[in-house]
């Protein structure tokens, strides 16, 4: 399991789901982002061992971040209300996405291959 996660996520209750979720598991440590600016800072001032990317913000997609985290070398899973509809650029085509609501068995599971 990753120590610290980051997860971006623009609505409230879905990221305190994941984050009790997370710290179910044995997550030690969880931020919270809601916007790029947000996730970006938070990746400078403490790079994350793994990211949930919601795609979809508020009046921003969050493939800014996903590019940062690709740079470091930090795995991350999309997370996606808008199932296959939604349109990820090529570069980042294979990584994994879970389907909001997502199981926690699913949700565990991206932890585990750490989005590999």
């Amino acid at each position: 399991m990753p120590a610290d996660v980051l997860i971006v996520e623009d609505d409230p209750i879905i990221a305190i789901d994941f984050e009790d979720r997370l710290l179910g598991f044995g997550v030690t440590g969880v931020r919270t982002a809601g916007s790029v600016a947000q996730a970006l800072n938070a990746i400078t001032a403490r790079a994350p061992d793994f990211a949930l990317l919601d795609v979809e913000l508020i009046r921003e997609k969050s493939f800014a971040i996903a590019e940062r985290l690709a740079a470091l070398k930090i795995p991350f899973v999309f997370v996606t209300g808008y199932g296959a509809e939604t349109s990820i650029p090529p570069e980042f085509a294979a990584r994994p996405r879970l389907q909001k609501p997502c199981s926690s068995d699913a949700l565990e599971a991206a932890l585990q291959t750490r989005g590999a």
